[in-house]
């Protein structure tokens, strides 16, 4: 892992789906017009997981009207969770290295290009993006959700020795070969701090966070994250912080 510059010529998005017909095709169209630094390519792997609503349908007829975009999809035979969906995408991935990117509109794709930076220069094996820091705009949601994110990242710092400010952000960033090497277990939402407790331990990894855009989405709008999602996270971080 020696500090020399990085090239590379594929991007892998994986973009896990359930039931995001409301905001699928805006986040297809993000990524379709999407240009990343050094003409850097785009491999997007879409993963299903066996949405109940018109996901997939709107997914066949964008993949339909754009057969030069480097688009792979996958479904699920059931509904096994966004961490069995990251799993599949992850073994899938032919790029140098890979994003994750939700399915709704919190993120911005742009932002990939600020996390491509460390990896270019040679600096970065692994980049976080995280909401809590940059001038980048953030929208104002909930406290108690925002203090829950605080608390697992203290906690997941507490076990890898990092001093990540947001462990659980959608936007990682990875060298594909080293994800691919790591035994993901985790189904569901305890993806984030298993992936996180597990890169840490890989020797001498170097992992950097950059600040990036935040658009939340509330309840209504389709946010998906309970507080047992946050029970489970904490259980991941235990789990996979202690018994190595």
């Amino acid at each position: 892992m020696a500090s020399k510059k990085n090239i590379i010529s594929t991007l892998s998005i994986i973009v896990p789906v359930y039931n995001e017909e409301r905001t699928i095709l805006a986040i297809l169209e993000k990524l379709k017009e999407l240009s990343l630094v050094n003409d850097i390519q785009k491999e997007i792997i879409l993963v299903n997981d066996c949405s109940t609503d018109n996901s997939d349908e709107i997914i066949q007829h964008f993949i339909h009207q754009n057969p030069k975009l480097d688009v792979h999809y996958f479904i699920q035979p059931k509904n096994k969770g966004k961490g069995a969906a990251l799993h599949r995408g992850i073994q899938a991935a032919t790029g140098q290295y890979l994003v994750i990117q939700d399915a709704d509109l919190e993120y911005d794709p742009e932002d990939f290009n600020h996390m491509l930076l460390p990896i270019l220069k040679g600096k970065a094996d692994v980049v976080y993006g995280s909401r809590f820091k940059g001038a980048n705009p953030h929208r104002i949601l909930f406290f108690w959700h925002s203090l829950g994110n605080h608390l697992l990242t203290f906690l997941s710092n507490m076990m890898t020795n990092l001093n990540l400010t947001d462990m659980e952000t959608c936007y990682k960033m990875f060298d594909t070969k080293i994800l691919q090497s790591l035994d993901l277990k985790e189904p569901r939402f305890g993806f984030e701090p298993e992936v996180t407790q597990k890169i840490a331990r890989v020797p001498k990894i170097r992992i950097y966070e950059v600040g990036i855009s935040y658009y939340g989405r509330t309840y209504d709008e389709g946010k998906k994250i309970g507080w047992k999602d946050g029970v489970r996270a904490i259980f991941s971080i235990l789990k996979y912080g202690f018994f190595k």
